[in-house]
């Protein structure tokens, strides 16, 4: 069975290094997932994840946390 894909965002705050985005990015890509989008004006990507590999990124490093948060469309009503 097919490991349930999560459409996500990952990022990181300003002070994490490159090295430990890149073992993010490997991790999941490692796990059968896919890097969607690289961000420039914050630290982070979007990607399709298993949920399996959510909680083994997040605990990466405890030095530079990761916070992944759930992609979805936001819509405003005025």
């Amino acid at each position: 069975m097919a490991a349930s894909m999560k459409s996500v965002i990952v990022s990181f705050g300003n002070e994490a290094p490159d090295s430990v985005v890149q073992k993010a990015k490997e991790a999941i890509v490692a796990a059968g997932g896919k890097i969607t989008h690289e961000y420039s004006l914050i630290k982070g990507f979007s990607g399709e994840m298993p949920e399996s590999v959510m909680d083994q990124v997040k605990a990466m490093d405890a030095r530079y946390p990761a916070t992944i948060e759930e992609d979805q469309v936001v819509s405003v009503n005025v």
